[in-house]
């Protein structure tokens, strides 16, 4: 029940010996696979989703049909470097940012 005083004496000891190269590289082992994991599930497709988005934004041309992060939906009718306009309804043009844009819709979405 009780542990010996030889043993609890000696078990410090070895476990100091153990503690060399090795016994840091063990230790060490499920932080590196953690950083791994986490780059494979979570950072790489989240990469490949941002550059997706920025070709996808980039090929915007006139004529096209695209979504808005609020939700709105309309025919691009005007182009310039950072903002989009989009006809909503007949006559009536919102002026949106480039990055508000989350989805290119197919030809004729729009009525």
């Amino acid at each position: 029940m009780f542990i010996s005083s030889a043993f609890a004496q000696t078990a410090p000891a070895a476990a100091a010996e153990g503690a060399g190269l090795m016994g840091s590289l063990t230790s060490m082992l499920p932080l590196v696979l953690m950083f791994v994991v986490l780059y494979f599930v979570m950072i790489r497709p989240q990469m490949k989703r941002q550059k997706e988005h920025r070709a996808m934004i980039e090929a915007i041309a006139k004529g096209d049909e695209v979504a808005t992060a609020g939700g709105i939906i309309g025919k691009v009718t005007q182009l310039s470097e950072g903002f989009l306009h989009i006809e909503v309804a007949a006559g009536v043009v919102v002026q949106i940012q480039r990055s508000a844009v989350v989805q290119a819709l197919p030809k004729g979405t729009v009525k």
